[in-house]
């Protein structure tokens, strides 16, 4: 013994008597135990994943989805020769996934899993350029279909997440982005036509909108290209981002049409690391039928033991993620995701009681299943002392991550703020929530910046009044049944 520690103690090991190793390949080598605390202790510095209402993110799964990704941490899902139960498990989930979006054939379309639905969003954008090429690519004719010789294929879309702004760029795809107008914050059937013409590949509607989490009216949308079509003659197909919507519509509002469905709908992209419950890196993309998916895009290979079809943007990944997707659709079923998915709505009302009640807030979404995600999204009503980057970062000191952020460019003068309400994210917890953002609206009225923040650093709000804070009294809380 050395000053009162045991010589095995593992934070007097020479591994943890220095700083981590932080600029260039470490020399020396340390035993597993050392090397595992120095990078847990660095993890503390993190935040609370389940705290963060930013994230659209799985950040809870149970015990034996856990086992079931520790397991899986050696298979790689592109060698479906080598694990061929894997590549099974994956077919079952398209099949699975194609029947709850309505697809004619489930059995018979073609779809992939994927890394998330930024990876199935660019591979339906890349389903629909390759369609249009095929089409016509660059001949001129009266076709109203053809493409001009040398023409920029592009496509037309509402505000939407960053994924498609790397679609366009990284495809050579011109993005329309119809500007909202009025009281108007998603892309409306009305306003489509005016933007598209022979060289447009989809229209994308979003279902599960990123700035406000409400569904772009898909139907709508395929109807306005109906009329266009009759009019015109263009044919133009639709992908819709279903990132957050595809795995809540289906349970919490069957009725709402917006899939497979609507004939003009050849593809949808979903997260199954959101809404489905998946841990992180799960994703789908689907067709509608066969046909919608070009044969262009789709590789055999046969150096890793066989012959075997992909048709994905990377190539290895692991295969964990399915197959705990197809334990969650296998153990919750249409019954057991119905009732967990409606209870994140009930949490969504709660919170957007409580935050009515406490008076300087307007809803923009109110976690309603016919309009959107369940999430909750607002703004300030009036002007109370203080903005919501203000109010955002004194949550931040008690653990809560939830965005404050600018409408699109031509809405950036408001500024909103939302939050996702996730599975294991609770009405507890929501009151919780709400305690602490009654705390920081005292405390930011008691202390308030000593001088406005400018529109630059504010993000795109002033502000310049007294502030408007609850009493001191106990938060009012509607009781539900």
């Amino acid at each position: 013994m050395t000053d009162g520690l045991d010589p095995d103690d593992l934070f007097a090991l020479p591994g943890l008597r220095r700083t981590a190793p932080k600029s260039g390949f470490p020399a020396p080598e340390m035993i597993p135990q050392v090397a595992y605390e120095i990078v847990h202790d660095e993890l503390m510095l993190d935040g609370v994943s389940r705290m963060n209402l930013a994230t659209f993110c799985t950040t809870w799964v149970d015990d034996q989805a856990r086992r079931l990704m520790a397991e899986s941490l050696d298979k790689n899902i592109v060698d479906k020769d080598e694990y061929p139960q894997t590549a099974e498990l994956e077919r079952r989930g398209v099949r699975m996934v194609a029947d709850l979006w309505h697809a004619p054939d489930p059995v018979g379309t073609r779809g992939t899993s994927t890394t998330g639905s930024s990876e199935a969003a660019m591979l339906g954008g890349l389903a629909a350029k390759f369609r249009w090429r095929k089409r016509g690519g660059g001949a001129v004719s009266s076709d109203p279909q053809a493409v001009a010789s040398g023409a920029t294929p592009n496509f037309v879309c509402g505000p939407v997440q960053v994924c498609w702004e790397k679609f366009a760029r990284y495809f050579d795809v011109e993005i329309r982005q119809i500007p909202l107008r009025g009281d108007r914050l998603t892309m409306h059937p009305d306003d489509v036509a005016a933007y598209c013409d022979n060289n447009t590949i989809m229209v994308v509607p979003t279902f599960g909108q990123t700035f406000t989490g409400l569904y772009e009216d898909v139907a709508g949308i395929s109807k306005a290209l109906d009329q266009l079509q009759e009019s015109s003659g263009l044919d133009i197909p639709i992908h819709v981002d279903a990132a957050s919507g595809g795995f809540l519509a289906p349970f919490t509002a069957p009725d709402l049409i917006w899939d497979f469905r609507l004939p003009r709908v050849k593809s949808i992209n979903a997260s199954g690391h959101k809404t489905g419950l998946a841990p992180l890196g799960s994703g789908w993309a689907l067709w509608r039928e066969a046909a919608d998916l070009p044969d262009e895009l789709v590789f055999n290979v046969d150096y890793l033991g066989g012959s075997m079809a992909t048709f994905n943007l990377n190539f290895s990944r692991p295969g964990g993620q399915v197959i705990t997707q197809y334990y969650d659709f296998i153990r919750l079923g249409r019954t057991g995701y119905t009732r967990v998915q409606s209870q994140l709505y009930r949490v969504a009302q709660h919170l957007t009681d409580g935050l009515l009640q406490l008076g300087p807030f307007e809803m923009i979404h109110g976690g309603d299943p016919q309009r959107g995600i369940a999430a909750v999204s607002w703004r300030l009503k009036q002007d109370v002392g203080f903005n919501l980057y203000e109010l955002s970062d004194r949550l931040r000191t008690r653990g809560w991550l939830i965005a404050a952020y600018p409408l699109p460019p031509d809405r950036g003068d408001e500024t909103i703020m939302r939050a996702l309400i996730r599975h294991g994210f609770t009405i507890d917890m929501a009151d919780l929530l709400l305690d602490d953002i009654v705390r920081g609206m005292r405390q930011l009225a008691k202390h308030p910046q000593p001088t406005p923040l400018t529109r630059e650093e504010a993000g795109g709000f002033t502000h310049t009044a007294t502030a408007v804070v609850p009493s001191k009294k106990a938060r009012p809380v509607k009781k539900r049944s």
